[in-house]
């Protein structure tokens, strides 16, 4: 299952748009984005198994630099050396939309919208406290999701379906045409019910630090 670049790419704006970090330099046939963050000073990014990943396993000794490629883990790792740790799976994943379903909130919950350059959906409890909550970014006609959260006390109850589905409703206003993201394990069977299609396996590997 092989990535499209343009995707990949588009994602990788949006991603560093939404996080406000660095923007994305191309590098070889991928990005790198320099993060700045403890735990993540860079990552780079690559739509295949590009021999460029090779190069950077030989040279980078320091931790918490992140090699992430839209390939299986079984792809990447014979690429490994021993100190590199595979994380868990992840996927990436589009929506033509509209979205699937409804977004009914359980009695005494609320969304809560602040629009801007990056727009934040919360569901909000009935003590208002933030039970859910996500993002959106429009990049090239593309509504970028990112940090999709539930409070594990308030999950099974429709909120990240009624978060989703706000946040989709922005990028519609915003212009967008198709969504992306990339979703873990147990985010992928959410958004699979919503209508969103795996695009590509989304695998990375990093070096620990102490």
């Amino acid at each position: 299952m092989a990535a499209d670049p343009h995707i990949v790419a588009v994602w990788v704006k949006g991603w560093t748009f939404a996080r406000e970090t660095a923007p994305p330099i191309p590098y070889e046939d991928g990005f790198r984005v320099d993060v700045g963050w403890a735990q993540q000073k860079t990552r780079y990014v690559f739509a295949t198994m590009s021999p460029a990943i090779g190069e950077l396993v030989r040279v980078i000794e320091e931790p918490w630099v992140f090699l992430k490629a839209c390939v299986s883990a079984a792809a990447m790792q014979p690429m490994l050396s021993a100190r590199w740790i595979i994380q868990r799976p992840g996927y990436m994943m589009t929506c033509a939309g509209p979205m699937a379903g409804d977004s009914v909130l359980p009695e005494g919950y609320v969304l809560d919208a602040t629009q801007g350059a990056i727009s934040v959906v919360r569901a909000l409890d009935p003590a208002g406290e933030v039970a859910a909550i996500g993002r959106v970014v429009v990049v090239d006609g593309f509504a970028i999701y990112d940090r999709i959260e539930t409070g594990p006390e308030h999950r099974r109850r429709g909120l990240a379906r009624a978060v989703m589905m706000a946040l989709e409703a922005i990028g519609c206003e915003r212009g967008a045409v198709r969504g992306v993201l990339v979703a873990t394990p147990d985010g992928r069977r959410l958004y699979e019910r919503l209508g969103w299609e795996l695009h590509a396996p989304y695998t990375t590997a990093v070096i620990l630090g102490k």
